[in-house]
């Protein structure tokens, strides 16, 4: 169980996409664990062959316990798990000798097989029980969607959850045919039951469980921040004129979804300026102060359902302008759709935090611990400016720091700032 957040102490496993005896390689995504703050899929650390799920589905463990246990890469041609998912079908054969749907037994039948035979008996759900992943059982019973219309796209066929909600979003539409029912002669009483659609306006639990799970895990940790962390404040108002027109050129040559937006520019230029100045780019650890290797540069994204998520850009010093707006394009893409992957959650070395598209002046920030700084940015506006003793309206945006003073003062913070200005003094070099 990867380490899925600075605060994380345990997750629950709540999807395997894969089985004993599947090939994987380093990198795969082989299950999807849900913190209290996201549900996440998970990567592969190695490459061979998944000899045992050590850990089932719905249990919570602690980080760092074993999830499952890989053999040699060389056993991978061994298993033919693709073809495997026909197996209910042979099945099937033994148990017509036995058609007995007349038998109202109303315990579940052990031999989901025999739900080919009668037409009435059958119950999308049994049918399908060895091939669907608890969310996604759990899913289509809030949902309402009919397990035997859905299409898995999972390894062998199993239904996933994203499975479900698509399925979810073609069959919602045909609800409306139900007040067709004056065209029935025969029974003008039955109109008693329309009531049922009421239900899907009621908000699925699991949603609100896991926002409310985020909001405490959120308290928590900024508690810990505010009691144990030292902050200072700074901030410095920077004119981007220049990169702003940089990037207008640029966007000329660039194609509609890959053009550049300001918050691009703003992130690089922290990247770079953090590496130029490590004393920020670090963790505080048994009270001494852990400068990271590199810059991996956090970036806060708000949730449309509520909460923070801080998916972190790994290497971003080495990234020019352009691939960092596709990074935080990628990110926020997979947080607001619920699709993180475990190596978008590694510990940042320090956070951005950008506000500007909620039009606040500045940021005041509170580090993320064990990080030492937060950098944040407010909007990008009009404002009158001299350059050269000669007052006009430039595009300014109000750059601050937060920092720990367990670990830097206020010149190394200052620093920081004014490295952040020179670079986007000069954008052409980011």
């Amino acid at each position: 169980m990867p380490s899925l957040g600075a605060d994380m102490e345990s997750g629950t496993l709540v999807e395997w996409l894969v089985k004993v005896g599947d090939p994987v390689r380093r990198g795969d995504i082989v299950a999807v664990v849900e913190t209290p703050k996201s549900t996440v899929e998970v990567e592969c650390f190695d490459t061979g062959t998944v000899e045992d799920l050590v850990v089932e589905e719905g249990q919570r463990v602690p980080v760092g316990a074993v999830l499952a246990r890989l053999g040699d890469a060389g056993a991978v041609a061994v298993p033919a798990a693709p073809p495997a998912p026909a197996a209910p079908e042979p099945s099937a054969p033994p148990t017509p000798a036995a058609p007995e749907p007349v038998a109202p037994s109303t315990p579940v039948v052990p031999e989901p097989a025999a739900a080919a035979v009668p037409a009435a008996a059958p119950s999308p759900m049994a049918s399908h029980r060895a091939r669907v992943s608890p969310l996604a059982r759990r899913i289509a019973e809030e949902q309402g969607v009919d397990l035997g219309t859905v299409t898995g796209t999972g390894l062998g066929g199993a239904i996933r959850a994203d499975d479900v909600r698509r399925a979810g979003r073609h069959t919602t539409p045909s609800a409306p045919s139900a007040p067709s029912a004056p065209s029935a002669p025969s029974a003008p009483s039955a109109p008693s039951v329309p009531p049922a659609p009421k239900v899907t306006a009621s908000p699925a639990p699991s949603t609100v469980a896991q926002a409310s799970d985020m909001r405490r895990s959120i308290a928590a940790l900024m508690t810990v921040s505010n009691r144990e962390i030292p902050h200072y404040h700074l901030t410095l108002t920077v004119d981007l004129q220049r990169s702003l027109a940089w990037m207008k050129q640029r966007n000329r040559e660039l194609e509609m979804a890959e053009r550049l937006v300001p918050a691009a520019l703003l992130l690089a230029a922290t990247a770079r300026a953090v590496r130029a100045v490590p004393e920020l780019n670090g963790h505080w650890v048994d009270d001494a102060f852990r400068p990271a290797a590199e810059v991996d540069l956090g970036l806060i994204l708000s949730l449309r359902t509520g909460g923070l998520l801080v998916p972190a850009i790994a290497g971003a010093d080495r990234l020019t302008v352009d691939e960092t707006m596709a990074r935080v394009r990628e990110l926020t893409r997979r947080a607001r759709a619920g699709r993180l992957r475990g190596s978008d959650l590694v510990q940042p070395s320090i956070t951005a935090s950008n506000l500007g598209d909620q039009g606040v002046d500045s940021v005041l920030g509170v580090i993320y611990p064990p990080q030492v700084a937060l950098v944040g940015f407010g909007a990008v506006s009009d404002r009158p400016w001299a350059v050269d003793g000669m007052l006009g309206v430039r595009p300014l945006v109000t750059v601050s720091l937060a920092g720990d003073h367990r670990a830097s003062d206020g010149a190394t913070g200052s620093r920081l700032l004014k490295t952040i200005d020179r670079l986007l003094q000069t954008p052409e070099e980011l």
